[in-house]
């Protein structure tokens, strides 16, 4: 019989074999998943995966939709990594597109050059806000970050809805949900010619290398660390857990206001009612398939912006429908938590039946 047995030590080898392999896992499952909706899996998979990429278009439309993806996993990395479990990285995004709106708005018959840097700060305030609401609930009335961070999402969603509809809707846009067109000063500029590729996705490189700066190099990433293995031992040595605490949560949240501020000031143009198809959620799934590490994230990241775009591409192809791209997510962190059981445990054959008899005392 085949049991699990606890390791004494967790298995190197499973903590980088296991992502690998729930990407198999995933894509063998979808491979049966097309040919149970009567489309050839080769051909789904090729749109899937490989036609996005075909092209320079494609190419800068996987930058587009990793870049916020990234942003967010790599603030989310620095709260998993202190033991802090922060699921409001969509709910920060969506306050900093909010807070950016607003500057956007203020701006949007002028022709200073600063509209821009305002925007994209103002976008980081109001996601770094919103996780501090998290952050002041945790260490001023021990309440549980998960939940609040689920709720604040929901809040931030219905702020989103009640901006678009009201204070922040277009007046000459014929009644649509949506905020006036920004200003071009208020648009980051396109880096390629050709694709819809902007200066935001710059930011994802530079977030990545302070992240692991941050992490690898310096005594508050040891501090983050020691936090997250051990409280007791970060108590200890002096580290205040409430000090780290708010810092990586306003690190994080502001992280992913900024992914925000760069959606509405990028491809978008102005705020609408799904600023964000759940990028803060994917985001989740990135920092732990990447091993909360700022090389695996972007590995992990930029599978999962190829997921969302080729989600849309078999849509408009292979009639599929939407929930494709959340399938496929689900069933990449479903196969990873299963896999990453044997980081902890192995698997042992239990002695018994015919080929392995019980011992039995002899009596004398």
């Amino acid at each position: 019989m085949m049991t699990l047995a606890k390791r004494q030590q967790p298995s190197h080898f499973w903590v980088y074999l296991s992502p690998l392999l729930a990407i198999a896992l995933t894509l063998a499952t979808g491979s049966l998943l097309f040919a149970l909706l009567d489309v050839d899996p080769l051909h789904a998979l090729t749109t899937f995966f490989i036609t996005p990429l075909s092209d320079t278009f494609g190419v800068g439309e996987l930058l587009i939709k990793s870049t916020p993806i990234l942003l967010c996993a790599l603030g989310l990395s620095l709260c998993y990594r202190a033991g802090i479990w922060n699921i409001g990285a969509e709910g920060q995004l969506i306050a900093g597109s909010i807070s950016t709106t607003l500057i956007a708005l203020a701006f949007i018959d002028s022709n200073t050059g600063f509209s821009l840097p305002l925007a994209l700060l103002a976008g980081m305030l109001g996601g770094a806000v919103f996780a501090g609401i998290a952050a002041l609930l945790k260490y001023q009335f021990n309440t549980n970050e998960i939940l609040t961070t689920i709720m604040l999402n929901y809040i931030a969603y219905h702020l989103l809805q009640w901006g678009v509809h009201g204070p922040l809707r277009d007046p000459n846009g014929f009644n649509f949900p949506e905020s006036a067109l920004f200003d071009a000063n208020t648009i980051l500029p396109i880096l390629l010619d050709g694709t819809r590729a902007h200066l935001g996705v710059l930011f994802t490189p530079i977030v990545l290398v302070l992240t692991w700066v941050l992490l690898s190099k310096s005594f508050a990433g040891f501090q983050i660390e020691t936090l997250g293995l051990s409280p007791l031992s970060a108590r200890m040595a002096g580290f205040s857990s409430k000090k780290i605490g708010y810092s990586v949560f306003l690190l994080s949240g502001a992280l992913a206001g900024l992914a925000g501020a760069i959606e509405v000031t990028g491809p978008i143009g102005q705020l609408v009612p799904q600023v964000s198809p759940g990028y803060g959620f994917a985001a989740i799934i990135v920092a732990f398939l990447g091993r909360l590490h700022p090389v695996g994230i972007m590995l992990a990241g930029l599978l999962m912006g190829l997921i969302h775009l080729g989600g849309e591409l078999v849509q408009l192809e292979l009639g599929l429908p939407k929930s494709i791209t959340g399938i496929f997510q689900g069933l990449l962190l479903f196969y990873l938590l299963s896999c990453d059981v044997f980081i902890q445990y192995r698997l042992t054959t239990q002695p018994g039946g015919l080929l392995h008899p019980k011992k039995t005392q002899k009596v004398t």
